[in-house]
């Protein structure tokens, strides 16, 4: 069973900076999209960042220009660089890896980690 493990959440303020790491317990195989999402207010999961393994990146429109997705996809590692930050970010960050658990499993499977709290004071 593969395990996705955050880490780097914590308490900021406003303006400051964290940088969130997930790891992979068990090597996965030809990951495609990897992400950070977040729960959101409405407890719904929403998309923060993804990147892509050809290293093309989506953002939510408002963490654009502040925060940046990374990954090693030969280590399946995840990071999420955030700077700026806002009170509104406040939220328990989620990250997500799709790939395979074995070379020749047929499909991607959707890898969840337990998730890991950002609380940025006013």
């Amino acid at each position: 069973q593969v395990q996705l493990v955050e880490s780097g959440g914590g308490l900021v303020q406003a303006g400051g900076s964290l940088r969130l790491s997930c790891a992979a317990s068990r090597f996965i195989f030809s990951p495609d999209t990897v992400g950070w999402y977040r729960r959101g207010p409405g407890k719904q999961r929403e998309l923060v960042a993804t990147i892509l393994s050809n290293g093309s990146t989506n953002y939510a429109d408002s963490v654009k220009g502040r925060f940046a997705i990374s990954s090693d996809n030969a280590k399946n590692k995840v990071y999420l660089q955030m700077n700026s930050l806002k009170p509104e970010d406040t939220d328990v960050y989620y990250c997500n890896i799709e790939g395979k658990p074995t070379p020749t499993w047929r499909t991607r499977i959707p890898y969840w980690g337990q998730g890991t709290q950002v609380t940025v004071s006013s």
